[in-house]
């Protein structure tokens, strides 16, 4: 049943406008519902021209967080004026807990949502998740790599397991690159900010290094910032659940396969986005986006 007052669009840019006029009235309101109440020729005509990933973040920028993000945007804009492919060249990283029943979050909170991001949804106290972890760049995606113990079974991260992803996964992976050239970023979650890890990624990275504890202070409560949270773990939950799995099995072997098709023309799209968000971050004095929205 389509809002009172709207009609079935007649073209893309209709539909847009009465999509606004729906997340207004009804916040709880999601594409999947109005795409079933349209022509599907206008279905496809939309999902052609772009796709929108709305997330939701539950944090607080603290007061002292703003002083932070102008300094980081401030170094991060100083460095592209000198080496202008900087953005492209620095792995942005981040793992996300994928829940059997279709939520998706962080150990920070965030939420990712095809719904209006207004709209709070509950944790699940369902205990079937898989933890994802992935470096995302302008050459690609390194990863998923899904935390599990020795037996196989799927676990949550912790410090230990975070640097034997780094020892045995990521830094082996870093063999096909010019390491030399990269940059890498890490959120300043407890399990990634070890002593021991960072040492160890600085014995690979250097100076290089973008973390809270590195060479380079990445800026707390930063998610709009993060190319994996305002574009990666929304896209692939978007498609993940579509048929419904049952088991973990089903929905890593999803995780796994929607990552692998993702194209390096949109990776392009994501990174070059990033440089906008700088531009934003700076002209605000440090604020947060008012929604994290990737559109393409």
């Amino acid at each position: 049943m389509m809002g009172r007052g709207l009609h079935l669009p007649r073209n893309v840019d209709d539909l847009a406008w009465q999509m606004q006029q729906i997340w207004q009235e009804i916040p709880q309101k999601t594409f999947r519902e109005l795409y079933h109440s349209m022509p599907l020729h206008l279905v496809w005509q939309l999902a052609s021209s772009c796709q929108v990933i709305y997330s939701q973040f539950g944090l607080t920028i603290h007061q002292n967080d703003h002083q932070a993000r102008r300094r980081f945007v401030e170094s991060a804009q100083n460095e592209i004026a000198v080496v202008p492919d900087f953005h492209k060249r620095i792995l942005f990283s981040d793992e996300a807990h994928f829940w059997l029943n279709g939520y998706v979050n962080k150990q920070n909170c965030s939420i990712w949502s095809e719904a209006n991001p207004q709209v709070y949804v509950e944790t699940p106290s369902h205990p079937e998740k898989l933890t994802v972890w992935c470096a995302l760049w302008a050459g690609g995606i390194i990863g998923p790599y899904l935390f599990k113990n020795d037996e196989g079974h799927n676990v949550t991260v912790n410090d230990d397991r975070y640097r034997a992803l780094i020892t045995n996964f990521f830094i082996p992976e870093l063999n096909n690159h010019d390491v030399q050239k990269l940059w890498f970023q890490q959120d300043g979650a407890t399990c990634h900010t070890a002593r021991a890890t960072i040492d160890l990624l600085k014995d690979t990275f250097g100076d290089r290094l973008i973390s809270r504890f590195g060479p380079v202070n990445w800026p707390p409560r930063s998610c709009d910032l993060t190319p994996l949270d305002y574009f990666l773990w929304g896209y692939v939950k978007s498609l993940v659940y579509a048929d419904k799995p049952q088991t973990l099995d089903h929905l890593e072997d999803n995780i796994r396969r929607v990552i692998a098709d993702i194209r390096p023309q949109m990776l392009e799209k994501v990174i070059e986005n990033w440089t906008s968000r700088l531009d934003y971050i700076r002209a605000s004095r440090g604020s947060p986006m008012p929604e994290i929205i990737f559109k393409m």
